[in-house]
């Protein structure tokens, strides 16, 4: 089991919960990375005493290095800080827990060093999974997933030697906040209705994907990536108790599903200690009080993004790129109240009118990303 551990993305949800299994465990940490979160980063320093700290934004840099200016940590900033910190020696596992497509070069960098990547990310791998796996098959990197829907398919896929046996993967969804409602119904919802999530509690922008379902979208894109399936053999189903986290259908008929409570410090502590089962601070499925398990059909009219990430799967290439970098934009745009619900679909699909590239380099893919946004914040005013 790795003991040395490095996490990106340390002040967020997943990169807490990360802490707490490295704490059950006694793992130590080489670095750790964060946005501007400076009280919690400190926190976090004082009590696991990383060799390197990194804070994206410069002015928390520069405050964190104030801060522990008593202690034997190096503090660095901006993005290169946080790609040095993906890059140290002594980790031999990076937990990448940070949101959205700042977390592609970091990652990039921890792969190139041959480290195990320990993936919370989707968008990295829906925007670029083919350079991600190239690049783990070049320098001898693993990509284990954190996801709970991808970890469950890991763990189904634990004894399959021939990928021509699975018939199909399928995901499941809670649903989000939002289920059975209709569309007109949720054409005036807020940022704040959108955020209570019923299950889950995660970080703002996650939260807003599962009420729109783009969340699943990009699940269904990332799984074709991690997995080499082709969209035909990978669908999703609502399941609101979250307990069955997804399942494998084989060729013969058989379905092996991976349960567990809705805690993402099981997955996060396999990625960890795989290829062995470790102790865990997160409480076992009790069967008897878990209720009974329901599954439903998504409907992709209440929830065009689900549609318009399969879309952008089936274009493949950059038309991904589109799809992840309007998405960030108009979900910042809701949660700043500049736009509506709906609008953030309706941005997607503008996004995917632009021409793509079906072979992009990694340049390709941060210059789709970077026009994109901007496309989509003059578009829909988000400046």
């Amino acid at each position: 089991m790795t003991k040395t551990i490095t996490v990106l993305g340390s002040t967020g949800s997943i990169g807490r919960q990360t802490l707490d299994v490295a704490a059950e465990l006694g793992l130590s940490i080489a670095a750790l990375a964060a946005d501007r979160n400076v009280e919690l980063m400190e926190t976090q320093c004082r009590r696991f005493r990383p060799r390197l700290a990194a804070m994206t934004d410069l002015h928390a840099a520069e405050e964190l290095k104030t801060r522990l200016a008593d202690m034997n940590t190096t503090v660095l900033a901006g993005e290169q800080g946080v790609v040095e910190a993906a890059s140290v020696q002594e980790a031999a596992t990076v937990v990448v827990a940070v949101t959205g497509f700042a977390a592609l070069r970091p990652t990039l960098a921890a792969i190139r060093e041959g480290k195990r990547i320990a993936l919370a990310n989707k968008e990295t791998m829906v925007c670029a999974g083919h350079l991600m796996q190239q690049e783990a098959k070049k320098h001898g990197a693993e990509i284990i997933p954190v996801d709970s829907e991808h970890s469950a398919i890991f763990q189904c896929l634990m004894g399959c030697r021939d990928r021509a046996q699975v018939r199909r993967l399928i995901l499941t969804c809670s649903g989000g906040p939002f289920y059975g409602r209709t569309r007109e119904a949720l054409t005036s919802v807020r940022a704040e209705d959108a955020l209570c999530h019923p299950t889950w509690r995660m970080g703002a922008k996650i939260t807003i994907d599962c009420a729109t379902l783009m969340n699943k979208g990009l699940e269904i894109i990332e799984a074709m990536r991690l997995f080499s399936l082709p969209l035909g053999k990978i669908d999703a189903v609502i399941h609101r108790q979250s307990v069955v986290h997804s399942l494998v259908e084989f060729c013969d008929g058989a379905v092996l599903a991976q349960l567990g409570t809705p805690d993402m410090r099981i997955p996060i502590g396999l990625a960890i200690s795989y290829p062995d089962r470790v102790q865990n601070p997160a409480p076992a499925l009790d069967l008897l009080s878990c209720g009974p398990l329901t599954f439903a059909p998504i409907d992709e009219t209440v929830f065009p993004c689900f549609r318009l990430a399969k879309q952008a799967a089936i274009s493949g290439g950059t038309a991904c790129t589109h799809l992840n970098a309007a998405n960030e934009a108009a979900v910042a745009g809701f949660l700043a109240g500049k736009i509506g619900f709906y609008e953030i679909a309706e941005a997607v699909a503008d996004a995917l009118t632009l021409p793509s590239d079906p072979e992009p380099s990694l340049e390709d893919i941060i210059e789709a990303d970077r026009s994109t946004r901007a496309y989509i914040r003059e578009r829909y005013a988000l400046a």
